[in-house]
């Protein structure tokens, strides 16, 4: 039986600073992240879909609310220790999705791109 994935891109813009890190990145500074999510099921649903992906987006928004605009090491209670780097982001806004989906969807991946050549994603095997 094969699998099934869907992908919902999308963005978001935000402010940290990564501690513990020699360089600018040590101080304040903002970027318009992107947002790749990769969802799969080896089934669809009565419809013959993964999931709808106005369903999708509006899950993917509400996570990213927490993140959009907002300075992400004082606003966002999981970055108070964890270092808000791109790896970090990918783990925060995969696991976040997860909690929402119906038993039959998981996550694929999660990729962002902290500028248009530089990114990183996050899968569980």
């Amino acid at each position: 039986m094969g699998i099934h994935e869907l992908v919902v891109d999308t963005d978001f813009a935000a402010a940290h600073l990564l501690r513990e890190y020699e360089g600018k990145c040590e101080a304040l500074h903002g970027h318009n992240w992107k947002v790749q999510v990769r969802l799969r099921s080896n089934e669809l649903d009565k419809l013959g879909m993964v999931m709808d992906f106005k369903d999708v987006k509006r899950l993917l928004a509400a996570v990213l609310s927490e993140l959009d605009h907002h300075y992400i090491n004082e606003d966002v209670p999981y970055f108070a220790e964890t270092n808000p780097t791109t790896e970090n982001l990918s783990v925060y806004v995969f696991r976040k999705i997860r909690e929402q989906l119906p038993d039959r969807v998981s996550v694929a991946e999660v990729t962002i791109w902290e500028s248009d050549h530089c990114g990183a994603s996050y899968r569980e095997d």
